[in-house]
C-alpha cells in the first residue's frame, strides 16, 4: 500500500496529457471533416434527382434551404455551390489560384482539341500563355475597336431588315433577328467573310452554336459513373451529338484557316484567324513554335461560344423586358433619340452618353446572366469557405443567377428595375461580388468588352430606329418570360420575342 499510494495520488496528473491529446486529435478531426452541409442523397446517384429542368433555380432553391455553401454529390464528382456574394468572394478572390483551374470534361475536351483553348483549359503554363495571347492579340479594347465598322455595317443591314418587315404591320421575331445580327458579327470579325457565300445559313449556324454550348457545359453520363455510364451516353445520343458537333465546327474551321492560307487571298481587314495565323509564323520563324492549327481553332471555339450567345441573348432578354414595362422604354428611347439626334442611326461613338442604356444592360444581365452558373472550376490545393472545409479535385460553381436576386444585396430583386443603379458603383467587371455576370479573378470572361459594346450598340440602335408594340391582342402581362430548360452553359427566352415595330424618323433612318 506504501507503494501504490503515490501512484494513485500522481495518476491523474500522468493521464491528463493523454486525455488532451486525445481530445486535441478528435478536435483535429472534427475539424478536418468540417465540411459544408449537404441535403440528403442517394446511393450511386448523389444529389443528381435534386437538379430540375432550371439547374440553376433547383440550386437556388436548395441553397436557400441549407445554406449559401452547398456540397453536393453528383454520381462521383464532389460539387460545392456558392450562391452569395461574401463566398464567391472567398473563391474568385481570397483563394482564387487554389480553385482556378478546369475539371476534365470530355464533351469539353472534344471541342476544344484536348482542351487548347482559353476557357476550359486547366490552370497552368500553357493556360497562361493562351490567355495572353487572347487578352492582348484578339479581345484587346484596340482590336475590338478595329472592328467598329463590322459591327456597325450589320447593325445598319439589321435596321433596315427590320424596317422592311415594319412596312406590313406585321409581327417581327426579334429574338431570330438579334441571333442573326451577333452571329454575322462574329462570322466577319473571326473569318473575314459574311455567311453569303458559306455554306452556313444564318440559323444552321446558331443550332450548332447552340449544340456546341450544350455540349460543353454538362458532364457525360460516363463521367457520373465510370464503367457503367457509357451505355446511357450511346442510348440517349450523347456520345453520337459530341462525334456530330466537333464534326461540324472542325470542318468549317478547317476550311476558313485553308482559305485564309491560299496563296493571292486579299484581305480588306485583319480578321482573327490572320492574327492567329500571324503569330504562328512569327513562331515558327523565331524558332520557338508551339502554336498551331488546333490551338487556332481551339480559340475560334470560344469565340463562338462566347460572342454569338453573350450578346444576343442580353439584347433579348432586354427587349422583353422593356416590352412588358413601356414606361422604361420609352426613357429609353428618348435618351437614345436625344443623343443620336436625326443621324438615322446610334454609332458607337455615341455609347459613352448612354447612361440609361447602360443601365437597362446592366439590369438584364443582374436578372438574365448569360451564363447563370459560372463554368465550373477545380480545386488545386485546400481552402477553406465560410470556414467550411474545400479539398483539392472538388468542382466549384458559383451560381451568379441565385446571386444576382439575392434579396440581401438587391432591392425587389425580381423587379426589373434599372435605376437602381443610379449613382451606383456597382460594375461586372469583376470587382463586385454580388454582381458576377463575367465572373471574376484569372478566369474572368477575357471578352468582356466585346460583348458588352456589341450589346449596347444593337439595343441602341433598336429603340433609336423604332417603336415597338406587341401584337393585336396581347398585354404586357402576356409576354412569356420563362427560361429554357435544359443543361447548357447559356440561359434562353424558351419562347421567341415577337413585337411589331413601327419606324422612328422613318426618312433619316432609311439613308
Amino acid at each position: 500500500m506504501g507503494f501504490l499510494t503515490p501512484l494513485i495520488f500522481w495518476l491523474p496528473f500522468l493521464l491528463l496529457p493523454l486525455l488532451l491529446l486525445f481530445k486535441r486529435k478528435n478536435q483535429v478531426k472534427k475539424e478536418l471533416k468540417r465540411l459544408p452541409p449537404s441535403p440528403p442523397k442517394l446511393p450511386i446517384l448523389g444529389n443528381l434527382h435534386q437538379l430540375g429542368a432550371l439547374p440553376h433555380s433547383s440550386l437556388c432553391q436548395l441553397s436557400r434551404k441549407y445554406g449559401p455553401v452547398l456540397l453536393l454529390q453528383f454520381g462521383r464528382i464532389p460539387v460545392v455551390i456558392v450562391s452569395s456574394a461574401e463566398a464567391a468572394r472567398e473563391v474568385l478572390k481570397v483563394n482564387d489560384l487554389a480553385c482556378c483551374s478546369r475539371p476534365p470534361m470530355a464533351g469539353a475536351g472534344k471541342l476544344s482539341y484536348n482542351y487548347l483553348d482559353v476557357a476550359f483549359s486547366p490552370y497552368g503554363e500553357y493556360w497562361r500563355e493562351i490567355r495572353k495571347i487572347c487578352v492582348l492579340e484578339i479581345f484587346s479594347v484596340k482590336r475590338v475597336k478595329s472592328f467598329r465598322f463590322v459591327r456597325e455595317e450589320e447593325v445598319a443591314s439589321l435596321m433596315n431588315s427590320v424596317s422592311q418587315s415594319s412596312s406590313s404591320a406585321a409581327p417581327v421575331n426579334v429574338t431570330e433577328k438579334i441571333f442573326s445580327l451577333t452571329g454575322s458579327i462574329i462570322f466577319r470579325t473571326a473569318f473575314g467573310k459574311s455567311f453569303q457565300g458559306s455554306e452556313f445559313n444564318r440559323a444552321k449556324f446558331y443550332e450548332l452554336v447552340h449544340d456546341a454550348a450544350t455540349v460543353a457545359g454538362r458532364f457525360s453520363a460516363d463521367e457520373y459513373f465510370p464503367g457503367v455510364g457509357w451505355i446511357l451516353d450511346r442510348i440517349n445520343g450523347h456520345k453520337q451529338r459530341v462525334e456530330r458537333v466537333f464534326h461540324e465546327l472542325d470542318t468549317l474551321f478547317q476550311e476558313v484557316i485553308d482559305d485564309h492560307l491560299k496563296p493571292g487571298r486579299t484581305k480588306v481587314q485583319e480578321d482573327i484567324v490572320d492574327v492567329m495565323l500571324g503569330i504562328e509564323k512569327e513562331q515558327i520563324e523565331d524558332g520557338h513554335a508551339w502554336l498551331t492549327k488546333n490551338h487556332i481553332k481551339a480559340v475560334l471555339l470560344n469565340m463562338f461560344l462566347g460572342g454569338v450567345d453573350t450578346s444576343a441573348l442580353t439584347v433579348n432578354w432586354a427587349m422583353a423586358e422593356l416590352s412588358r414595362k413601356p414606361r422604361l422604354m420609352k426613357k429609353a428611347q428618348n435618351e437614345v433619340r436625344s443623343i443620336a439626334g436625326k443621324k438615322g442611326r446610334v454609332t458607337e461613338t455615341d455609347l459613352d452618353q448612354l447612361r440609361y442604356l447602360k443601365m437597362v444592360v446592366k439590369e438584364t444581365l443582374r436578372l438574365h446572366p448569360p451564363g447563370p452558373l459560372l463554368i465550373a472550376r477545380e480545386t488545386m490545393s485546400h481552402f477553406k469557405i465560410n470556414g467550411y472545409n474545400i479539398y483539392p479535385k472538388t468542382l466549384i460553381q458559383i451560381n451568379a443567377w441565385a446571386i444576382g436576386r439575392n434579396p440581401k444585396y438587391w432591392e425587389n430583386p425580381e423587379e426589373f428595375f434599372p435605376e437602381r443603379f443610379i449613382d451606383s458603383t456597382v460594375d461586372f467587371k469583376g470587382q463586385h461580388f454580388e454582381f458576377l455576370p463575367f465572373g471574376a479573378g484569372r478566369r474572368g470572361c477575357p471578352g468582356l468588352y466585346m460583348g458588352t459594346v456589341t450589346s449596347e450598340i444593337l439595343l441602341a440602335n433598336l429603340l433609336y430606329c423604332f417603336d415597338w408594340k406587341l401584337p393585336d391582342g396581347m398585354k404586357e402581362a402576356d409576354i412569356n418570360m420563362e427560361e429554357s430548360a435544359g443543361h447548357c452553359l447559356t440561359l434562353s427566352k424558351k419562347t421567341p420575342l415577337l413585337l411589331v415595330p413601327k419606324q422612328y424618323f422613318h426618312d433619316q433612318a432609311s439613308e
